[in-house]
């Protein structure tokens, strides 16, 4: 089958409209439509312009102002008034399309509509030639079979009279999943038997609602199957659980390979100008737009996403996210799932030096944070690096250190509350420190250090970082911060004695 670019036709402006709890005036809904314009949409339906005075004044407005590219649609039930109202509505668009339906489906031609096949049949191709005959040479008809989903047992006789409504002027034949009750494969072989049974110029549209959380996949896979036009909505607005969402629908026909003819990169803004006007908060693991879809708390999830996070594919990502114009990159959350990659990163981020050992060694620290607490905020992790990096508390606490002479100083500290009083002589104040420590009878294995500048805030503009060898053979980083760079090598020092004191 050759696929056929998809033509995405918006309906939030008329579904999900009519679903808000307080709908959209003509000056809400234009700002939406100026959206849809830049998103690239091929068509609109404005609205059902005899639902109100307001909802026709809405549809008047779009149609002044669309651009002569984009089709205008509006809602008609299949009944003259409608018709007339819809023509009236979108007159002065250069594209305008009456959209009518009728369920065609057996339990709602019964119950519902009360109504024997014929006389729908009739009612359909009758309202059809009605439109065409409105809307004149210069638009189009689009009709809908409302309850499509639902028409497993009468397929043949929904096929036959489509046949008759494309022969009374209809060139768009719009196919709704209007309840979503079952899996899509077993919607999508309806969607093919009349992509199969009707001539190929006519255009086949899918409207899907997403009772069961499958809009998309239904949509997507409609396409496949024959479906030009996918009627979708932003944010997938729609009555009870929503319409297609079509951020869903671009993207996974984008990673498909297939043409998606939108402005991919204005997904982002348009849907949180979506969620803020219609009062709909944006699920917070909805996808590629919830707060959460670039978020990682796994431990090793935070480690691919951090190896792969500037290449283009991602490790755990379905597409960059610049693809829909979101600046925002993966977060990394700290929870007792996570490790020392995120540690790592949330502290680097903030702007704070910290080796992966470092990470590795406060991680089992945060973990037990997180127990108690859940997730750790950024300023939590950066207390805890505080307290166990840059002023560790522990047996060893240091109290002065008095310069005697150039190259002898007084050290005092404590042990466990027991208080000493060391003077020493050394090659600068380190070597003279190290000396006291190693005559008080502490074992202390200096091998390296190295001072870096540092703005990290108000009192910080010196980092000492010193390496020592613990007893056990392991080289322990330690990093000590003040303004003063004597003071910085003391607490780097005094730091180093209590993580080799925890070992």
């Amino acid at each position: 089958m050759t696929q056929r670019q998809p033509f995405f036709y918006d309906i939030t402006l008329r579904d999900g409209n009519q679903s808000l709890k307080k709908p959209w005036n003509t000056y809400e809904k234009e700002i939406i439509f100026n959206h849809l314009v830049e998103l690239g949409v091929q068509g609109v339906e404005v609205g059902f312009s005899a639902a109100s005075d307001m909802d026709f004044e809405a549809c008047s407005r779009l149609a002044q102002i669309a651009p002569n590219n984009i089709v205008i649609s509006g809602l008609a039930r299949a009944v003259q008034g409608d018709i007339i109202k819809v023509a009236e509505a979108i007159e002065p668009a250069n594209k305008p399309r009456i959209h009518t339906f009728i369920a065609m489906s057996p339990f709602n031609m019964q119950y519902v509509l009360n109504k024997t096949p014929e006389q729908v049949r009739k009612i359909a191709v009758e309202a059809v030639e009605f439109a065409k005959k409105t809307i004149g040479k210069c638009g189009e008809v689009q009709f809908s079979v409302e309850h499509f989903g639902d028409c497993h047992e009468n397929i043949d006789f929904v096929i036959d009279s489509l046949q008759e409504v494309v022969k009374a002027g209809a060139t768009v034949i719009n196919l709704p999943n209007t309840v979503e009750r079952t899996r899509p494969k077993k919607f999508v072989e309806l969607v093919e038997k009349v992509y199969t049974a009707l001539p190929k110029d006519i255009i086949i549209a899918v409207h899907n609602h997403n009772d069961l959380g499958m809009a998309t996949a239904a949509t997507v896979e409609s396409y496949f199957a024959g479906a030009v036009q996918l009627e979708c909505a932003l944010n997938g607005l729609g009555e009870r659980a929503g319409n297609t969402n079509m951020y869903e629908v671009a993207i996974a026909l984008h990673n498909s390979g297939v043409d998606v003819p939108l402005n991919l990169e204005k997904i982002y803004e348009t849907a949180l100008v979506v969620s803020d006007m219609s009062n709909v908060k944006i699920y917070e693991k909805a996808a590629l737009i919830g707060p959460d879809a670039l978020a990682h708390r796994s431990g090793i999830h935070q480690d691919g996403a951090i190896k792969t996070k500037d290449m283009e594919k991602g490790a755990y990502r379905p597409i960059h996210p610049s693809l829909i114009g979101r600046k925002d990159d993966e977060k990394l959350g700290f929870t007792s799932q996570s490790g020392k990659t995120a540690i790592f990163e949330i502290i680097a981020k903030a702007g704070y030096p910290i080796s992966i050992h470092e990470a590795q060694r406060i991680a089992p620290i945060a973990k037990a944070e997180a127990e108690k607490i859940g997730e750790l905020s950024t300023r939590n992790v950066i207390d805890i690096y505080n307290n166990n990096v840059l002023n560790i508390k522990g047996a060893f606490k240091h109290h002065d250190l008095e310069r005697v002479s150039d190259d002898t100083i007084k050290l005092t500290f404590s042990y466990k509350g027991e208080k000493y009083c060391i003077e020493e002589s050394g090659n600068g104040p380190v070597d003279a420190c190290i000396k006291a420590i190693k005559k008080a009878g502490f074992n202390c294995e200096f091998l390296n250090y190295e001072q870096k500048a540092l703005n990290m805030g108000s009192d910080a503009s010196a980092m000492t970082i010193m390496y020592f060898k613990a007893p056990n053979g392991e080289t322990i980083i330690s990093r000590g911060c003040d303004e003063s760079t004597v003071q910085a090598n003391i607490k780097a020092i005094f730091n180093g004695l209590n993580i080799i004191e925890t070992l």
